[in-house]
């Protein structure tokens, strides 16, 4: 009984096989060729008669929009006692990234800032942290490590003379200058 049904199965896979359609690869298929007749429509409108169309694309200089984008924008500023990059800055630290990408002969010093409170040991230290963390960020991006430069001031450097919450906001920064 086993056998029959063996002997059944592949008869029917011999007459399955035999009732597929062959296609020799050897001829080739028929192409049919149409001239192609601009329309405006067709978004060829400025193709001329003699079939050949003018690109009016124009270059763009993506080092040259870089540079642009990030002229004045060449600080971050941090919350008191952190050295923590904060979100807002997130955008900022992305275009000097591509910018420095863009351009691997670049190099960026990352100047660490505090305000005047602490001691001078300290705002050394936290300056430097800060610096730091922005050049990870940096890093993290792409930019190679030998393009960025964190170094601190402290408080020797700074940016807002007094000793209002707005000035010591203004002093707690990495000021971003190319090198």
């Amino acid at each position: 009984m086993k056998l029959t049904h063996y002997a059944l199965t592949l008869i029917a896979a011999a007459a399955l096989a035999g009732c597929g359609s062959t296609v020799k690869l050897d001829d080739p298929a028929p192409v049919e060729t149409r001239p192609v007749t601009p329309t405006a429509s067709s978004g060829n409108a400025g193709a001329t008669s003699s079939g050949t169309s003018e690109s009016r694309v124009a270059t763009v200089d993506l080092g040259t929009q870089l540079n642009e984008a990030v002229k004045n924008q060449r600080v971050i500023y941090f919350d008191f006692d952190s050295d923590v990059v904060k979100d807002e800055y997130r955008g900022l630290v992305d275009l000097h990234a591509k910018r420095l990408i863009n351009n691997r002969k670049l190099a960026l010093s990352l100047e660490g800032n505090t305000d005047e409170r602490g001691g001078r040991e300290y705002n050394l230290a936290l300056g430097q942290r800060r610096a730091e963390a922005v050049a990870k960020s940096l890093t993290l991006l792409g930019v190679q490590a030998t393009q960025v430069e964190a170094v601190s001031f402290g408080k020797e450097r700074p940016a807002v003379q007094g000793s209002t919450e707005e000035a010591w906001a203004k002093n707690r920064r990495v000021e971003l200058k190319d090198k």
